[in-house]
């Protein structure tokens, strides 16, 4: 007679589903904010608006999300992460990515935020003292390489202000993905980035009233605020986060690796950019990366 499946590798298998869902969710931050923002030629929304208001926005439907569930307050030792996670993921990640977003398109940006899944793995290891195996690293630091050649062909070799302001965006993004999987080990994931939003409302809502565009946008412009405020900077942390800690941060994170290349595909009817072969063949490359990093070994100190 077959045995069942162990509950650890069943809670692998929902971790990763829920880490692809939360990933194919932020795919689309990257087009939707591009075009949100608009360019420096043809500008739209201020970036400052879009940070705030996203997360005003995600913040209101939070207070409505706990009272509904009658959710307790997060503990004082709970607080400090989640600070943490709302640094990162309502203030550095989202500012520093739209202003990046005036200066890049959508598709170079892809390829630069493709680092996140090695940054947030470096800080989960010392933040969470596991101790991943030389051949994880190995698997992790391929994938990010091919998505650094990826990056530098397709950007020519140059890099400029905007990729500085991405690899802001990386690091900022990863320390609060971070914060947010350490909360989630005690609270329900969903709670997580409802607490994270509330927190931060005393600041994402006076910021978002100030800096309310004065000139007319486009209304494809408020159409990518909409999804940012909805799917990126709440919905998706439900999966994202759940995810995280039933398969693991160290490992989960690495399903990143594939937002670059979705973010690519997002943003061929969204931005009407071309997608050719080449990035089909890379982004072959980075899933057989994900596929070994998934099967090395992770351990706690």
């Amino acid at each position: 007679m077959s045995s069942a499946p162990s509950l650890p590798n069943e809670n692998a298998a929902r971790g990763y589903a829920l880490g692809l869902l939360g990933v194919a969710l932020f795919a689309m931050t990257l087009p939707m904010t591009r075009l949100a923002v608009g360019s420096d030629a043809a500008p739209q929304l201020p970036p400052g608006f879009v940070t705030a208001g996203r997360a005003a926005v995600a913040g209101c439907l939070s207070v409505a999300w706990l009272a509904w569930h009658r959710a307790p307050r997060p503990s004082a030792s709970l607080r400090r992460p989640l600070a943490l996670s709302a640094f990162g993921t309502v203030f550095a990640f989202p500012l520093a990515l739209a202003l990046a977003l005036r200066r890049v398109d959508a598709m170079h940006a892809a390829v630069v935020t493709g680092l996140l899944p090695l940054a947030t793995a470096a800080v989960a290891a010392v933040a969470l003292r596991q101790r991943p195996s030389a051949a994880f690293w190995i698997c992790a630091c391929t994938g990010c390489a091919i998505v650094v050649s990826f990056a530098a062909w397709r950007g020519g070799g140059a890099l400029g202000w905007g990729d500085a302001l991405l690899l802001l965006a990386v690091l900022g993004a990863s320390v609060g993905y971070v914060g947010g999987a350490r909360v989630a080990t005690e609270r329900p994931a969903s709670e997580v980035i409802c607490w994270v939003l509330v927190m931060s409302l005393p600041l994402t809502l006076p910021a978002a009233l100030w800096s309310w565009p004065s000139a007319p946008v486009r209304w494809q412009a408020w159409l990518g605020f909409a999804y940012v405020s909805l799917f990126s900077m709440w919905l998706g942390f439900f999966a994202w986060y759940r995810g995280l800690v039933l398969g693991g941060v160290v490992k989960v994170s690495q399903v990143q690796l594939l937002q670059p290349f979705l973010a690519l595909l997002f943003a061929v009817p969204v931005l009407g950019e071309r997608l050719d072969a080449s990035t089909l063949l890379f982004s072959v490359a980075v899933i057989a990366t994900v596929h070994l990093g998934r099967r090395a070994t992770v351990r706690a100190a």
